[in-house]
């Protein structure tokens, strides 16, 4: 098909002869030249058609009409165009007069066409032809490809037709991704809507390879770059990727991580800083086992090795961010810079957990290894300055989250939750006359503060300062009552559960006499007391009981026996535990794996029984010797099912003997 030339022609009024493209008859006259069998005709009727549409603004907006031209053009000729024009040869200017014309028309029509229309598959089916188009077009044509792609894509269906492209219909598209930013965008649109829909598990393991390879792809497109856009991708996919299509064991993950590396050492701006910092938390997060090792370690003895300037560097983006942030709230800026300090405190989590399994290792060295040849190349100076730095932080960090607490929730540091006033009415909205700087008093739902709490968690339990564990001590009201709104999944819309890492940070702070009075005055005990007996009766008659629960209730009957131990004669109240745990019935051994973890929970929990027990006073006591003669019933019992000498075994022998004293 040879394209005419169309510079000069008119479409002419039936009427009089006179030129007039935007009169009724025209638009009729269009129609029929692209309803007609003859290519060369309906390619002169494009041509005049996109020139009516857009110098007629008034025409844009009548919708009928537009709908009406569209359903005159034939799908199969404007596939034709755009495979001749994808297509070499001697007549390569016609081909691409050809490419340029398709492209603009549905571009048009993309823009034009009302929402019901625009799912059609007579535009969406266009997809894949662009896309292909993407390798033969000009510098001017491809950049209204990627708009029009970018636009279909937005309709559901449009998405799903692209995520079902094969990864070599995506790599045109990939290769120019360094040049246009715009092109990811298509891509996060289409991954992340466009496979809603993959019920079928062989569907989702075809579609997790694709996004591996697509990923991969990416990676080696972006080599020679800074990379900055596609750091913000691969972390934008996987904290918003369905879990079941994150690639697994991914082998681009290394090249990631030189990315990172290279990007955050290079002199890093505003833009790159978030990129990297949110990748590297991402990566973090989805990839725990194998990532520590990539980001952090070092081949080679340096002087000053990458992990301990690339920590830094995390450090003093949060000292010298989070003062000024709390005025940032209501800002349009703010989820942009909570997410990138999240993401910080990720990292710096993750590696507060390799420098304490790290110095555990320097301690008790396993044997046949050497500790010294470990992951962590820092030279002793280096690692006492980068503790104190985390400390700093950590304080920082502390201040901040007291001072957010009291600003959306709780008003003053202290003042008890039946003091709050009710929401005061203005010309604004209601809102908590005590709660004066958030509009949506979203700190619970804040992913921001987990991350916080996970961080200072890992550092108060494990360091032995007591410094930030009584400052840890002032964020008790917090605590308790971030635990409790976790209990309750419709107070979490965004799913977060901060009862482990409050139990975490319990466990540090408990040790000072600052942390127990806190704890006893904010209720503590009570909160606690009653989710870790709820695990136990179910884990006595349900079968739905998760590892995870029974996990928790471990970590509280740890965190209950550091505060009885410390209290001495335990008050009435906390005896209900002795109660509780005195009528427990032991559920039968199915021989799983959960057998392991439930049977070190229910050893735990009998064990703070009997902590109580010992610390009561006589008269105490006495009232509560049938209770004992059971709960020794309940660990004989338990004691049987295990052979040999664990630590499980060896907590039941010293409850039995405690008990038989």
């Amino acid at each position: 098909m040879e394209a005419p030339d169309v510079s000069k022609l008119q479409v002419q009024d039936s009427g009089d002869g006179a030129s007039n493209i935007t009169t009724a008859p025209s638009i009729e006259k269009i129609q029929q030249l692209l309803k007609t069998k003859d290519d060369t005709s309906r390619f002169v009727g494009l041509a005049l058609l996109k020139s009516v549409l857009d110098n007629s603004p008034e025409l844009q907006s009548d919708k009928g009409v537009i709908v009406s031209l569209w359903e005159s053009i034939s799908p199969k000729f404007l596939d034709r165009l755009l495979r001749t024009g994808s297509q070499s040869g001697p007549e390569q200017k016609n081909s691409k007069d050809m490419l340029d014309l398709a492209v603009a028309v549905i571009h048009t029509f993309a823009i034009l066409l009302p929402d019901e229309a625009r799912r059609d598959e007579k535009l969406l089916g266009r997809i894949p032809r662009l896309t292909s188009a993407i390798l033969h077009s000009s510098k001017e044509t491809t950049p209204i490809i990627i708009e029009t792609l970018l636009t279909l894509i937005t309709v559901p269906e449009g998405a799903t037709i692209f995520a079902k492209l094969e990864v070599d219909d995506w790599a045109p598209l990939i290769e120019i991704a360094p040049e246009h930013a715009h092109v990811l965008t298509i891509f996060i649109w289409a991954w992340e809507r466009g496979t809603r829909d993959l019920e079928d598990e062989k569907a989702r393991d075809v579609m997790r390879a694709k996004i591996d390879s697509g990923i991969q792809s990416f990676v080696s497109s972006f080599i020679g770059t800074d990379a900055t856009s596609l750091l913000e991708f691969i972390s934008h996919v996987l904290r918003n990727l369905d879990e079941r299509l994150v690639p697994r064991n991914p082998k681009w993950l290394g090249s990631v991580a030189k990315l990172i590396r290279n990007l955050s050492t290079n002199r890093p701006t505003a833009a790159s800083r978030s990129a990297y910092t949110n990748c590297a938390g991402a990566l973090l997060l989805v990839y725990p086992e194998s990532t520590p090792q990539l980001l952090f370690l070092d081949e080679k003895d340096s002087s000053k090795p990458f992990s301990y300037l690339f920590i830094n560097l995390i450090l003093v983006d949060l000292r010298a961010t989070l003062p000024s942030l709390l005025a940032k709230l209501n800002d349009s800026e703010y989820p942009r810079i909570s997410q990138r300090l999240t993401s910080a405190l990720d990292i710096l989590t993750a590696f507060i957990g390799q420098l304490i399994a790290w110095m555990e290792e320097l301690d008790n060295p396993k044997p046949g290894t050497n500790p010294t040849s470990t992951w962590l190349k820092m030279p002793p100076d280096l690692v006492l300055k980068l503790s104190s730095s985390i400390a700093e932080t950590l304080a920082v960090t502390m201040e901040y989250l007291r001072d957010r607490w009291d600003a959306s929730v709780a008003g003053a540091q202290g003042l008890h939750p039946e003091a709050r006033t009710a929401s005061a009415h203005t010309d604004f909205g209601s809102r908590k006359t005590l709660a004066w700087d958030t509009k949506d008093e979203s700190a619970a739902t804040d992913a921001f503060i987990l991350s916080a709490i996970r961080a200072i968690a890992l550092w108060v339990r494990d360091d032995d300062g007591d410094v930030l564990r009584k400052e840890g001590a002032g964020l008790m009201d917090m605590f308790m009552e971030l635990y409790q709104s976790s209990s309750s999944a419709s107070s979490q819309p965004n799913g977060l559960d901060y009862r482990l890492p409050i139990l975490a940070a319990l466990e540090g702070v408990l040790r000072t006499s600052k942390g127990i009075q806190a704890f006893n005055s904010y209720n503590g005990w009570n909160i606690l007391s009653a989710d870790m007996l709820k695990i136990l009766e179910d884990s006595s008659t349900s079968s739905i009981l998760q590892e995870a629960d029974i996990i928790r209730g471990t970590r509280i009957a740890l965190v209950l026996q550091i505060v009885a131990e410390s209290e001495g004669v335990p008050p009435e109240d906390w005896m209900g535990i002795v109660t509780a745990v005195a009528a427990y019935d032991v559920p039968m051994a199915e021989g799983n794996a959960q057998d392991g973890t439930l049977l070190d929970f229910q050893a735990d929990v009998l064990q703070l029984a009997t902590t109580l027990l010992t610390n009561a006073n006589p008269g105490m006591r006495k009232r509560y010797v049938h209770s004992a003669s059971a709960i020794r019933g309940i660990a004989g019992q338990l004691r049987g099912r295990i052979e040999g000498d664990s630590e499980t075994a060896k907590e039941l022998d010293d409850v039995l003997s405690a008990l038989d004293a």
